[in-house]
């Protein structure tokens, strides 16, 4: 993936900002009014110390109409401030909604091999933690920016306005302060990023170990996930103190060379002041200035660190939206209608990796209404059959073809949607029981809902549930058992109804008694469905119409059970290692 650096992000960023330009111009108006409001304060603070010209010649009536305007300026300063503050709040906060949107929509349209191929906690960290992290540095960015550019800008004017020789002093130096900066923040950005990425795998880690528990638990495998946490923390510890180390010695080094603009100034200004050239009260005004125009410096070294772990998070984020997307369907793809279940492979070749063939010249026939097993060793390549018929991955070489079409020129919605599938491994989303079952068909009535759940034989656990229908229930199914979540998965499809079912292993968790019972129900629900059934106990595919056995990524036998096991060959092995 191509690498860029903070140049490249920061690019990215302002894209982002550019339909929110009206408030950036509004706060940047603001920082402006409240700088120079900010500024002419202690110019009113000058002309009321020339008031007091000395012992019983003060001009107390000049002094308290200062004090007026200054309260005045005071106030406006502060209304200026929180609106300016308004404004970078909805900045910050629309650009990381968008983002985050974005990134979501992103997550929905990635392919199923990238899903495959990186953790689901790294998924999670860049989507949510960077995230967060961008929008702290953002905000603080913002907040001390505008401000700050504002009033460094506006200083140098009112300073050059009031005397051009001590102006210069502070020009001279103040470069120091962004060598010094600029420094010290090219040694920052690197440890962040790393720190960010680090942050992830433990993300990632806990996820996979609180995901899992039970298998941890019952394979004792905790001390060995404490210590794979614990070189990671040590890992996020190191790359963390020495980010911190570098951006923290930003703010002292910067506050060292203000210093010297402060003591440059004072002793400029004071000789100014001996011969004449200013007042007493501009001297102060000068110190006051000298003090308002290194503040942007101290404040915004203060926030470099927050700004390299912005962009830092904000490249990860980024990294993650430039993922290749999942191939769109073709401008012209064809919504598929009226499906009978015609299904056909030709010469279909594929793998996932490419120095490792899987798949290699399949070919195979399906009529509407036929019922194909798949059966084979693991490995051989069942689930990944299934894979592509769902076009969750698409053929190298070869077409599949429903209908008589070629499923990459169908749009995916419309092929999924004439899928129904049960899955060995179950999944449930944290809502109620009805919902679940409903997952596929969100407008089904309760009635609806009901009879697929007495079809999938399930009824009777759920009315035994605190709020029956209305419990509500985890991702990972609390206190229901497995053979439990597998019957609601199954009450899924009963409710669906699709001219076209996947079964792999989908009763592989039920007890017998229920499993006689959902395989009559799945009888009934095949009737006039073509059917893929992928089994491992062969007592269940007996009424198959045909019987695919799979080796090796090929297909090496086909037939009914009875003509499989007069053949003698492999079927009639895996047979009789079940049953003999």
């Amino acid at each position: 993936m191509h690498k860029e650096g903070k140049k490249g992000t920061l690019m990215k960023v302002l894209r982002y900002i550019r339909p929110y330009m009206h408030y950036v111009i509004l706060s940047l108006l603001f920082a402006a009014l409240s700088v120079i409001l900010t500024l002419y304060a202690p110019i009113l603070l000058g002309e009321a110390i020339d008031c007091i010209v000395g012992k019983g010649n003060v001009d107390f009536g000049e002094i308290f109409l200062i004090l007026e305007k200054t309260a005045c300026v005071i106030i406006v300063t502060g209304i200026a401030q929180w609106l300016m503050n308004l404004c970078n709040n909805q900045i910050t906060y629309g650009v990381v909604k968008d983002i985050r949107l974005k990134a979501f929509k992103k997550l929905e349209n990635l392919p199923l091999s990238y899903v495959d191929s990186h953790a689901s906690g790294d998924t999670i960290s860049r989507i949510i933690t960077d995230v967060e992290q961008f929008s702290d540095g953002l905000l603080m960015g913002f907040s001390q920016f505008f401000t700050g550019a504002v009033t460094i800008l506006a200083t140098l004017l009112f300073m050059l306005s009031i005397d051009v020789k001590i102006s210069l002093v502070v020009v001279l130096i103040t470069p120091l302060s962004f060598f010094v900066a600029g420094f010290i923040a090219k040694r920052t950005y690197m440890m962040f990023k790393k720190q960010s990425e680090t942050r992830a795998k433990m993300t990632s880690l806990v996820n996979e170990m609180v995901g899992n528990q039970k298998v941890v638990q019952a394979f004792g495998y905790g001390r060995r996930a404490s210590k794979r946490f614990d070189e990671i923390n040590d890992t996020l510890k190191g790359y963390s103190l020495r980010a911190i180390f570098f951006s923290s010695i930003t703010n002292p080094s910067t506050r060292f060379v203000n210093n010297l603009v402060y003591m440059g100034v004072g002793i400029t200004g004071a000789l100014s002041a001996i011969t004449g050239a200013i007042s007493v009260g501009q001297l102060s005004c000068f110190l006051t200035y000298a003090n308002q125009y290194t503040k942007p410096f101290n404040e915004i070294s203060g926030v470099v660190t927050e700004l390299q772990n912005a962009f830092a998070c904000a490249k990860r984020v980024f990294d993650f939206m430039e993922e290749e997307p999942e191939t769109p369907d073709d401008a012209d793809a064809v919504v598929l209608k009226e499906v009978e279940g015609n299904l056909s492979l030709c010469n279909v070749s594929f793998s996932y990796k490419k120095e490792t063939p899987l798949l290699k010249d399949l070919n195979l026939e399906v009529k509407p209404g036929q019922k194909i097993a798949i059966v084979g060793p693991t490995g051989c390549g069942k689930t990944t059959l299934i894979n592509l018929l769902m076009r969750f991955y698409d053929v190298n070489q070869g077409e599949i073809r429903m209908e008589g079409i070629d499923i990459r020129r169908l749009t995916r919605k419309s092929l999924r949607e004439n899928y129904g599938m049960v899955l060995q491994e179950t999944w449930l989303k944290s809502a109620t029981i009805a919902e679940n079952i409903a997952y596929g068909k969100p407008d089904a009535t309760m009635e609806e809902i009901m009879v697929a759940a007495k079809e999938a034989h399930a009824h009777s656990f759920i009315m035994r549930m605190p709020e029956g229908y209305d419990t509500m229930i985890s991702e990972e199914g609390g206190s229901l058992s497995q053979g439990q979540k597998q019957l609601l998965c199954i009450a899924r499809v009963m409710l669906r109804l699709p001219p076209v079912l996947i079964l792999d292993e989908a009763t592989s968790s039920i007890d017998t008694r229920t499993e006689i019972q959902v395989q009559k129900a799945f009888e009934k629900l095949m009737e006039g469905r073509t059917s893929f059934i992928v089994a491992h106990r062969l007592s269940t595919i007996r009424t198959a119409d045909r019987i695919l056995v799979m080796k090796d990524g090929n297909i090496i036998e086909q037939g009914t059970h009875d003509e499989l096991l007069s053949q003698g060959g492999f079927y009639k092995n895996l047979y009789e290692s079940q049953f003999l």
